[in-house]
């Protein structure tokens, strides 16, 4: 064997741990839907008091980390309360979709982020098309619309479902998830530390939904009601995606680049369909909705392995 095989070996094995945190923080960002649909839909609890109880928790159990890291003077930038303000209309948009809508169509549409991302450089900052973008945006869209299926629209016998609701606020979370990335993206010379930027949202959060939580006299006492099975689902809602899935794409970021991260974003489709079936007992119902499913994960994996 050549010491260059031996060297390519190596630097293969020195980025599997960095998969692996990758593969942890999808599949937990995955189960967001699920357990927002679950605590708002089954356990009844209010919209706007799980953002702000939820992240909360994060920050008192984060908050040494985070202050460690904490740079006063980064207040100063507009960018950072740009970022919040963005980051706040997002988990708002992002939460209240999934009471309304399948957690599995909720994840569908965050699948396309990374067209998104795309569409608003090219629009806006005139940036050059990335290759194979529009086959890869087609065959998405024909996997969604194999995957969505014969059940969508107001059901009847499910008053919580009003799936055009869902599905809007769902792409407004989306596009404004791209408007921050993009924005991430472009102001790399502010040099504001993740660390910093997460504690910034999630005070801007907790702010922001709690006082408005308040105003709409949302039932806080909904939490005192709580069986011991809703209050498990709210403490694996705020440790696992907001404590853990925030720590572990940090660190895979930091591990792989954004950009090889973020070609395993497929993982987050397979967390949901998942646990949406453990947890809410939804499912693809039928060889066409798989298949769809399917071609959505290898579509989006294929696209962003080769922006990669």
């Amino acid at each position: 064997m050549t010491d260059t095989s031996v060297t390519t070996e190596q630097a293969a094995a020195s980025l599997v741990p960095g998969i692996f945190v990758s593969l942890l923080a999808h599949a937990s960002w995955g189960m967001y839907p699920v357990l927002a649909r679950y605590l708002q839909t089954v356990s009844d609890l209010p919209t706007l008091s799980i953002l702000a109880l939820g992240n909360v928790i994060p920050l008192v159990v984060l908050s040494r980390y985070l202050f460690g890291h904490l740079d006063l003077s980064v207040f100063r930038q507009p960018i950072v309360w740009i970022f919040a303000a963005i980051v706040v209309f997002r988990a708002i948009t992002n939460m209240a979709s999934t009471r309304f809508t399948l957690s599995i169509y909720v994840q569908l549409i965050t699948q396309a982020t990374p067209f998104v991302v795309i569409l608003i450089s090219t629009v806006i900052f005139r940036e050059q098309l990335p290759r194979y973008t529009i086959p890869a945006v087609t065959a998405a869209l024909a996997g969604s619309v194999m995957m969505i299926g014969p059940n969508f629209g107001n059901i009847p016998e499910d008053p919580t479902r009003q799936d055009w609701l869902g599905i809007t606020l769902a792409m407004l979370s989306v596009i404004s998830l791209g408007t921050y990335m993009v924005l991430v993206k472009r102001s790399m010379r502010s040099e504001v530390r993740s660390e910093t930027l997460l504690m910034v949202q999630l005070i801007g959060i907790i702010v922001v939904t709690g006082m408005a939580s308040f105003a709409l006299g949302e039932d806080w006492g909904s939490y005192l009601r709580m069986g011991w099975t809703d209050r498990a689902v709210f403490l694996l809602f705020a440790f696992l995606v907001f404590i853990g899935a925030n720590l572990w794409q940090i660190q895979a970021i930091r591990s792989l680049g954004a950009s090889f991260h973020s070609s395993l974003l497929a993982t987050r489709l397979i967390s949901s369909i998942l646990f949406g079936w453990l947890l809410l007992g939804e499912q693809l119902t039928s060889l066409w909705q798989i298949a769809g499913a399917v071609v959505v994960g290898i579509t989006i994996t294929w696209f962003l392995w080769q922006q990669r």
